[in-house]
């Protein structure tokens, strides 16, 4: 095993949360076996679907851009706090949604490279102007 740095896991996060406005994802390093749980409901079922899930499904084209996340490392997880804002409007007003999620990207690896393993979301959507 080869040590990963938390400045690389971050940067594999952070190409998560961009992914999410962009809807590019090819280059988020997933696991194989990537999962993703969203309050409790698992939304992701491999790397490859949550890669095909952030390209082109609907429930990821609405979203419109991402704020900057605020990181935090502990042991092998990544916690990013952040905003987004989708596209649609809902009487006059945009929908958005604070983002709390968790990602564990071990800080070691077989490769040396870090590689999301299983996401965790938890998500408050908001009206603003």
């Amino acid at each position: 095993m080869a040590p990963v740095s938390d400045a690389d896991r971050i940067a594999a996060a952070r190409a998560y949360i961009e992914a999410l406005a962009s809807h590019r994802a090819d280059a988020v390093p997933f696991a194989p076996d990537c999962t993703r749980t969203e309050v409790g409901i698992k939304t992701g079922f491999s790397g490859n679907h949550l890669r095909r899930s952030l390209n082109g499904g609907l429930q990821y084209r609405v979203i419109e851009s991402v704020s900057d996340p605020e990181f935090t490392v502990l042991g092998d997880t990544v916690r990013a706090r952040f905003q987004l804002s989708t596209k649609p409007t809902l009487f006059g007003r945009k929908v958005g949604a604070r983002v709390d999620e968790t990602f564990l990207i071990p800080a070691d690896s077989p490769s040396g490279q870090p590689r999301i393993h299983h996401i965790r979301a938890s998500i408050r959507p908001f009206l603003t102007r």
